[in-house]
């Protein structure tokens, strides 16, 4: 039997499109939201819909005390595969204008959260009957800098990479298998959480493929990474940012 496919931030973007995915390659989905839970339902009714269980669980990552009871929720004995998604970003905003209250929240999300986040994965993982994969979801930001945009989102997801590459070391002999994505512009609300809507249209046209990415494209290369066709696969990136 497949396993349970356990995704941060699964309500709506890159983790929706994972779940659905998932659900279509026989996989069963825990999904977490942070507030909206109304489109966590929908994900989940979207998974149902296709024959397979849907678990939708509040947990805001920047909060440890919600990571620690997302895990006492699961059953201990249910083999995991863990994405890795969570993640916020502010207003657009240059270097001087961040606020030490901006980059608190920012870095608790998505770092500190992400990393007790695969934490607890892995000590799940350990105790389960089968042992899972993990995939972090990082950013082309991680690479080039987002000057003038989201400075400290970038810097997070420098810390992501940095995180997969260690991560992946120590667990590499377990048979653990810890890789990372970099989306690059994908056509998801996340531009206008940032206070730029119009950021893929603008945007696109300067991407080598001339179009943005789509949440599906991104769930695609999750999915074969938590898959015995990258059964060799481990401590890599895989770039899915149209060439940019």
């Amino acid at each position: 039997m497949a396993r349970t496919l356990l995704i941060t931030g699964g309500s709506q973007g890159i983790g929706a499109a994972v779940a659905r995915l998932g659900a279509a390659e026989g996989r069963d989905v825990i999904l977490t939201y942070a507030t909206n839970k109304a489109a966590a339902e929908s994900v989940a009714e979207a998974v149902r819909a296709q024959g397979r269980k849907a678990t939708i669980i509040q947990c805001d990552t920047g909060v440890p005390a919600d990571i620690d009871a997302l895990y006492d929720a699961i059953p201990k004995d249910l083999p995991i595969d863990l994405v890795n998604n969570a993640g916020i970003v502010g207003m657009t905003a240059k270097v001087t204008d961040l606020t030490a209250e901006r980059l608190e929240r920012i870095f608790a999300v998505n770092v500190v959260g992400a990393i007790l986040v695969a934490k607890k994965a892995v000590e799940h993982m350990r105790a389960a009957p089968e042992k899972g994969h993990i995939v972090n979801i990082s950013s082309a930001a991680a690479k080039l800098g987002s000057a003038n945009q989201y400075v400290d989102y970038a810097a997070t997801k420098g810390a992501i990479d940095t995180f997969t590459l260690g991560l992946a070391d120590e667990l590499a002999p377990e048979g653990i298998r810890v890789n990372a994505i970099r989306p690059g512009i994908i056509d998801t609300d996340i531009h206008a959480k940032g206070g730029d809507p119009d950021r893929v249209e603008r945007i696109s046209p300067m991407v080598p493929m001339r179009r943005a990415g789509s949440a599906e494209e991104v769930a695609k290369a999750v999915l074969w990474l938590l898959s015995d066709a990258s059964s060799y696969t481990t401590r890599s990136f895989l770039e899915v940012t149209g060439g940019r």
